[in-house]
């Protein structure tokens, strides 16, 4: 059965404007199950974790100014989103998904994560969104617990994981990968393992070719027994946020070509929705949708 974490805390209240579309927290599940894609046993909800995953990627002094709320007001200002208790906690019950989701993924070949995809903070700091990186924190407690050798973070976001880079720019035992716009945000790039940095406007033939041409040779080379994918949708053209030119089929497309890829290797593969800005929530939905409608039809 797929398992997908979910937790009401997800839908964060902003100030009225807020650029950030935090209501499609609350609409993917709904619309899920309306569907038919999944019902209310595919769902589980995460807690407030023992802080030592988090604590194994992330300072002692970054996460303690997060529980006292004392990150200067600079610091602050680089998250974009309002600080607070509950702020906090939903970082952390995001992370505690994902780390729950890596054990549902290694029995049943995938998992997922309705939020996450928080690639933009780093050890000591977060900002764009992102306190704690999510899926640096699952992958290395799957190597601490020796429950994965060698990991590959796929990430397709719009924007490059440079948090996700910096977390393991030395560590050999993950390998970070990268597909984003070149000319978008973070403006000052990390080096991930590798950088595939697409020109603006790139249209789903040209985005499909280039991934299809990279990710086997790049599971070829590295032999993960674990992958991270970050299956952001803002790489669609109508994106605010994003610059390049793809459809919602060919976002689709990339997700089934990077799903298949799992299947067919028999790599167990947890998956987190990352961003997505168009000004249409439905497009949203509907493109985050179907990473899961797809993960129903290969793995199930």
């Amino acid at each position: 059965m797929l398992k997908i974490a979910y937790h009401p805390i997800y839908t964060h209240p902003l100030p009225n404007g807020h650029r950030f579309p935090m209501i499609k927290y609350e609409l993917l599940p709904k619309q899920l199950i309306h569907e038919g894609t999944c019902e209310e046993e595919n769902f589980f909800t995460p807690e407030i974790p023992d802080p030592k995953p988090i604590l194994a990627v992330h300072t002692e002094d970054y996460y303690q100014s997060l529980q006292e709320l004392s990150i200067p007001r600079r610091e602050a200002r680089k998250i974009g989103f309002p600080l607070s208790q509950e702020l906090v906690d939903r970082e952390v019950i995001i992370a505690d998904g994902t780390i729950k989701a890596t054990h549902y993924a290694l029995q049943h070949g995938i998992a997922m994560n309705i939020a996450g995809g928080t690639h933009h903070a780093y050890t000591d700091h977060g900002e764009a969104f992102c306190l704690l990186n999510d899926q640096a924190i699952g992958a290395r407690y799957l190597l601490q617990q020796n429950l994965a050798k060698k990991i590959l973070i796929v990430d397709l976001d719009v924007h490059q994981g440079n948090g996700t880079a910096e977390i393991f720019a030395k560590d050999d035992l993950v390998f970070t990968f990268s597909m984003h716009g070149a000319s978008n945000y973070p403006f000052k790039k990390e080096i991930s393992d590798l950088d595939i940095a697409l020109p603006n406007d790139t249209n789903d033939e040209e985005y499909l070719d280039i991934l299809k041409n990279t990710l086997p040779k790049l599971i070829d080379e590295q032999q993960p027994d674990f992958i991270f994918y970050l299956s952001g949708v803002d790489i669609l053209a109508t994106d605010k946020l994003g610059k390049l030119g793809c459809s919602v089929k060919g976002c689709a497309e990339r997700d089934r070509f990077v799903l298949q890829s799992c299947k067919d290797l028999q790599i167990p593969v947890m998956c987190s929705m990352g961003g997505g800005y168009s000004p249409d929530i439905k497009v949203i939905v509907d493109a985050h949708a179907n990473t899961f409608r797809l993960a129903q039809d290969i793995f199930f």
